[in-house]
Order: structure tokens, then C-alpha cells, then sequence
């Protein structure tokens, strides 16, 4: 029982792990995606691609730039919550495994 009762915890630790560090992720990202068009394009984003004000061109470099950014940052941050419950657990994640690569 006690085994069945540790089976039903990690799930939720992995969760937890998840969302605990996705949601950090996701501000710093916010902030470099903003920081880096700023660089590049001399002002600021759009605040809402699909307004009509804003042109087609800008909307979808703003689409790709902050959707690999986000991308990236979900790889990260997943990465680390299957680090940080292997470290914990001494196993991987459920339904993952060494091989998931291939």
C-alpha cells in the first residue's frame, strides 16, 4: 500500500516541478523577447499582433521570434523538472525513459 501511495506522489511532484519552473521561464522569456526586439527593431513589440494597425510583416516577426523564444523556454524549463526529479527520485519521470530519444 505504502508503494502504491509513493506511485501516486510522483506524478504530482513532477507536476509541481513543471509548473514551478515554467512559470519563472515564461516571465524571463517575456522580458528577453521584449528586450531583444526592442535591440533590434529600435521600439517596442506589439502589444497585440493582430490589431489592424499593426502590418503583416511585423505581426509574423513578432509570431517567430517569440515563439521560438517560448519554445526554448519550455524546453528548459522541462529539462530542468526531469533533472530535478531524477536528482529527487533517483528515477526518471513516468512514461519517460533513456531511450525516449529514439
Amino acid at each position: 500500500m505504502a508503494k502504491k501511495k509513493q506511485d501516486e506522489k510522483e506524478p504530482a511532484l513532477y507536476k509541481a516541478l513543471g509548473l514551478g519552473l515554467a512559470v519563472p521561464t515564461g516571465i524571463v522569456v517575456k522580458k528577453l523577447a521584449d528586450k531583444a526586439w526592442e535591440q533590434v527593431r529600435g521600439y517596442p513589440p506589439p502589444k497585440n499582433p493582430a490589431a489592424p494597425g499593426v502590418g503583416w510583416g511585423e505581426a509574423l516577426a513578432w509570431a517567430a521570434v517569440s515563439g521560438v523564444l517560448v519554445a526554448a523556454g519550455r524546453l528548459v524549463a522541462a529539462r530542468a523538472a526531469t533533472s530535478i526529479y531524477e536528482a529527487i527520485t533517483g528515477e526518471l519521470p513516468p512514461d519517460m525513459n533513456a531511450d525516449s530519444a529514439a
